[in-house]
């Protein structure tokens, strides 16, 4: 009996998210248009988020990153590092990824928790790879990242402009502090949220 109750709670988490991940805002809205072409090589690695649509995986953590590198199988690792506050332990969730736009390589599909995948678009990446927007197609989820933990305020409105043009409410973004002095400032997400 112990072995069932402990199922409940996850099983209920796996049917709120599949609902929370699959319900759609606005109604019908045109396919994101996803960046032309996307060179694997060069956008593994790190990237800092930045900013985000906060959900509740991701609500409120600070100096988050993510990480993919490649795997034996084909697939990537998918790695989310982050902190509940500034003075907290480094905590880390594992997901997959693969592509599954080979074209392009800027459609993916993404697994933190089986048997939920996740729509991952590269709306777009900067001709360095220095700076990214990376949507889903319910327009629920949308994220800033860079390679460093800073981005210049004309490179992120570039950025908003871009989930703008593919069907985005830009006021629902807040930024994901990465240094102690960002939390509690104006489009900053609190820990405490």
């Amino acid at each position: 009996m112990k072995g069932k109750k402990r199922w409940i709670p996850v099983g209920v988490l796996v049917i709120v998210g599949a609902f929370v991940l699959l319900v759609p805002r606005g109604g019908d809205q045109p396919p994101l248009v996803a960046e032309a072409s996307v060179d694997l090589d060069r956008y593994l690695g790190t990237w800092y988020v930045i900013a985000n649509i906060p959900y509740f995986a991701e609500r409120g953590k600070v100096a988050s990153r993510a990480v993919y590198r490649p795997r034996d199988d084909g697939r990537m690792d998918d790695l989310y590092f982050y902190r509940d506050d500034f003075g907290a332990a480094e905590e880390s969730m594992e997901g997959v990824a693969w592509v599954v736009d080979k074209q392009s390589n800027a459609r993916w599909k993404v697994r933190f928790f089986w048997p939920l995948t996740f729509d991952y678009v590269i709306l777009d990446v900067d001709d360095d790879y220095r700076h990214v927007a990376v949507g889903h197609p319910s327009r629920n989820y949308g994220w800033v990242m860079a390679r460093e933990p800073r981005i210049g305020e004309a490179e992120y409105q570039r950025l908003m402009t871009v989930f703008e043009t593919n069907g985005y409410d830009t006021t629902e973004f807040l930024k994901v502090p990465q240094f102690p002095g960002q939390v509690g400032q104006p489009g900053f997400q609190s820990p405490d949220d």
